[in-house]
């Protein structure tokens, strides 16, 4: 059951990045007017789809707490890396952002580091 809270927490860890980008690219560019900033910023916090993002990261936490009691943090934590790569591969299916060299063996590295460092239970 300790797995499920540690891909619970990356789960949601995701979906709120996810939303959070979506809907931000609806909305358009950050205003220039200090003020005017202020404004977009508060509507885009009172989006109730924004508020799920926000909802999303508290409800990660609780899963997070949850695995705390299942695992030490120095095996645990290497799991949450997993994020990086999901919202990498959703950032270029739901989003069309580019995929480079770099970032293919950054993410690459990234899943080597979660093997290597899972082993050591």
């Amino acid at each position: 059951m300790g797995y499920a809270y540690i891909f619970g927490t990356i789960f949601f860890t995701v979906y709120g990045q996810l939303i959070l980008k979506w809907k931000i690219d609806k909305a358009g560019s950050l205003p220039e007017v200090w003020k005017d900033k202020l404004i977009f910023l508060l509507q885009l916090l009172l989006d109730p789809v924004i508020l799920s993002g926000f909802l999303s990261a508290f409800v990660a936490s609780l899963f997070w707490m949850a695995a705390m009691t299942k695992f030490n943090i120095s095996y645990a934590y290497p799991f949450m890396s997993l994020s990086f790569v999901l919202v990498f591969i959703f950032s270029i299916l739901l989003f069309n952002e580019p995929v480079t060299i770099q970032k293919v063996v950054g993410l690459a590295l990234i899943v080597l580091g979660i093997v290597v460092t899972s082993q050591s239970l």
